[in-house]
């Protein structure tokens, strides 16, 4: 029996410069919705062109859809959720120049604000020096609080997703099964300043409710919906102190209670979850133990789950999957390029990750992936490298499994 290994990406690709333009003008006001629209669609149509030239099979719409910051290519991952939900009122506060500083208590975790991460207390020094390379690229962005009950207003813009993506499968001979859309999870729609429901599992459920629209709007049109939580596992940082692993599991758990919530009567072949450390080019030394969480990662109601594994914080991991039983209609993604580093990876390194986790799972299980989003992270030029990186890795992978 002949074996291939396919190739994916997490979400978000580099975004051209005349979408940021585009983007750019109409903050201003100074291009129309129509115009916009026409930017729009032929980036995407050339952004499903190129994955399909480099090679990969399960591809998307390079997240272009999703709000950017001006003209700057920041990603959009968690702020393009600030449109699609009703109940938000924006303000002018800058969730990483937020000082508040909150602690938890044992029993109590709770998220501190950004700047109080425990790896950036740490490394401060490192943090606070432009020239360290840690933070790069980042726009001062207003954030949402929560002001009434949380609703779903985002039909129109996630219509326009599908459908974008749905034209560049066809006419690169694609059927959706090819596509994906990546979502916020629950947990990380939450992540913002809750002025209006009286509990933690309050909120979460109604993130649950309003993101089921979105989910199914995707799944509906018979794409793949990738659910984004990294408040699975970032959130280990974000809590001062750092609490108990039990502690954790109990604040990760409604989390993945609110996912599978938000995925009741969602076919889970329709389903794939992305985890991740968050995607700050940082030192990483408070991130938890994938071996911590990785069970409850599994209970998620998904057919694959995507992981950081190629960088060099947790690329060491890939033995846990020699031990930890998979169930048999599932699949991993797991990284084999990174976001965190300008280095492009070797095909042959890439093929040896791959064959890593085919020697614990089986070569029908294993569909090689990024860390995270491309997109805003590294220059688009090496942002494509890592793909055809990828891609020739896969190629060798799938080479050596059928000699």
């Amino acid at each position: 029996m002949a074996h291939r290994i396919r190739t994916t990406h997490v979400g978000s690709l580099p975004r051209p410069d005349e979408l940021l333009e585009a983007n750019a003008r109409r903050s201003g006001g100074a291009i129309d919705d129509e115009e916009f629209a026409s930017v729009l669609g032929a980036s995407v149509e050339q952004v499903v062109a190129r994955q399909r030239e480099i090679g990969l099979d399960i591809v998307n719409e390079g997240e272009y859809g999703h709000i950017t910051s001006g003209a700057v290519d920041y990603g959009a991952w968690w702020n393009y959720s600030f449109t699609r939900l009703g109940g938000l009122t924006m303000t002018d506060e800058d969730r990483w120049a937020n000082p508040e500083i909150v602690r938890s208590t044992p029993g109590n975790p709770r998220l501190t604000s950004f700047p109080d991460r425990r790896d950036r207390a740490a490394f401060r020094a490192a943090y606070e020096d432009p020239d360290s390379g840690i933070l790069t690229g980042r726009a001062s962005v207003g954030n949402p609080k929560i002001t009434g009950p949380l609703t779903y207003i985002g039909s129109e813009a996630v219509d326009a997703d599908i459908e974008l993506l749905l034209e560049g499968l066809a006419d690169n001979g694609l059927s959706p099964a090819d596509g994906f859309i990546a979502a916020l999870s629950p947990g990380s729609a939450a992540r913002v300043r809750n002025e209006y429901y009286d509990s933690d599992a309050d909120l979460l459920a109604a993130c649950a409710d309003a993101m089921h629209e979105e989910y199914k709007a995707i799944t509906d049109a018979g794409l793949t919906v990738q659910i984004d939580a990294p408040d699975i596992a970032e959130s280990w940082d974000q809590i001062n102190p750092e609490p108990t692993v039990s502690d954790y599991r109990d604040f990760i758990g409604l989390r993945i209670d609110a996912i599978n919530r938000a995925l009741e009567s969602i076919p889970a072949d329709q389903v794939r979850l992305h985890v991740c450390w968050g995607s700050w080019h940082g030192p990483h030394t408070t991130d938890i133990p994938f071996a911590d969480i990785i069970d409850q990662v599994l209970s998620v109601r998904a057919h694959g789950y995507s992981f950081e594994a190629a960088n060099a914080r947790h690329e060491h991991e890939w033995r846990l999957w020699h031990h930890v039983p998979l169930p048999e209609d599932k699949v991993i993604i797991p990284g084999v390029v990174s976001h965190s580093t300008n280095v492009v990876e070797h095909p042959e390194l890439v093929a040896e990750r791959i064959m890593n986790f085919v020697s614990a799972v089986g070569p029908d299980r294993v569909i090689a992936s990024t860390d995270c989003g491309l997109g805003g992270r590294i220059h688009p030029l090496i942002a494509w490298a890592k793909l055809e990186s990828l891609t020739e890795g896969a190629r060798l992978a799938t080479t050596r499994l059928n000699d």
